[in-house]
């Protein structure tokens, strides 16, 4: 009977977006507020079972995402539009719910994503409405070389030296498929990066040694050295995570069943 029920079951993609202030990061953990905890309070209250989900990453604690999806299994049928519309009534203020996609039975939220990419913003002079949300660079910084820095990184897939230490991974290689640091205001600069998965901790890794070559205490061309020596010490400090944002992830087109 059980067997039977795990036939039937139907997997649904929820895409959502959260505010990573309140929270300690997406995976659930013991004696800590997290996004998947509330999000599957909410489903399992409105759907009167318990519903666990699996999320397409696990961002830490304060980081951002404007785009995140996840994967639960129900039966019946959803209506998913009265699901979404209920889900954001019951959901804090920062988790959003953008769309609830009934998918294929293999399709997986984590293990199908193609790429993955995030933004960090700095703010180069101080600004009341955004010190929560981007992380401030007083100084001046050098541009050019930070994106010289980045072509750099396309020459590389081990990324050891950016991951958090005592981490449980297998393999440290990633495939940067695009990095590059813009002028996105007159107060702002935003780093892009995507790559088809990331190590803990290695944007903001990047991202603070960028800072160090852009502010000319190291060299675009240290960053062979860094990333050869495999060791976190050697690159640079960890910026604050509430500059951060997962803002797209990309899946075959053969995951989604056409509404």
């Amino acid at each position: 009977m059980l067997d039977a029920k795990i036939a039937n079951l139907l997997r649904y993609f929820l895409e959502l977006s959260y505010n990573g202030k309140a929270y300690h990061g997406w995976q659930n953990q013991p004696n800590a507020l997290t996004v998947q905890e509330v999000l599957e309070k909410g489903l399992s209250t409105l759907l009167k079972e318990t519903i666990s989900i699996v999320g397409a990453g696990r961002t830490d604690t304060g980081v951002h995402a404007s785009k995140m999806f996840a994967h639960f299994d129900f039966i019946p049928e959803l209506n998913v539009k009265q699901l979404a519309y209920k889900l954001n009534s019951y959901l804090p203020k920062d988790i959003a719910i953008y769309n609830i996609r009934k998918v294929k039975s293999d399709a997986h939220a984590r293990f199908d994503a193609l790429s993955r990419t995030y933004h960090y913003k700095i703010a180069t002079s101080k600004n009341v409405f955004n010190y929560d949300y981007a992380y401030q660079v007083s100084q001046e910084l050098n541009i050019d070389k930070m994106n010289n820095a980045c072509e750099i990184l396309f020459d590389y897939n081990d990324f050891q030296c950016f991951s958090k230490s005592n981490t449980d991974v297998k393999t440290y290689h990633c495939d940067i498929k695009e990095a590059h640091w813009e002028k996105a205001s007159s107060d702002r600069l935003q780093f892009t990066i995507t790559a088809n998965r990331f190590l803990r901790n290695m944007v903001r890794a990047i991202v603070g040694t960028m800072i160090n070559i852009g502010l000319e205490k190291i060299e675009p061309d240290d960053l062979h050295q860094i990333i050869a020596s495999k060791k976190r010490s050697e690159a640079g400090f960890s910026v604050p995570a509430h500059g951060l944002y997962l803002v797209e992830i990309l899946y075959p087109e053969t995951t989604w069943i056409a509404d």
